[in-house]
């Protein structure tokens, strides 16, 4: 169960695309988030990754470092 406050003017959009196609706000609502979800995961992760690269805690890696690592020189 999830329970948002939205701006009254986003609620009375969301309101009207509800009545103008059959469908709850809830269904738009959960729509909205699964959309949305995987890319707002994507920038958490980032976000954490360039944390660690600025900590010392990774690095980067070229090209070249890859391509060899995978066995892929020629």
């Amino acid at each position: 169960m999830l329970t948002i406050r939205l701006p009254a003017d986003i609620e009375e959009r969301l309101e009207q695309l509800a009545k103008a196609t059959g469908r709850t706000k809830t269904f738009y609502a959960r729509e909205a988030i699964l959309r949305h979800l995987e890319d707002l995961e994507d920038v958490y992760l980032a976000e954490q990754a360039l944390i660690e690269l600025r900590e010392g805690r990774s690095r980067t890696y070229t090209l070249e470092e890859v391509a060899r690592d995978l066995g892929l020189e020629d």
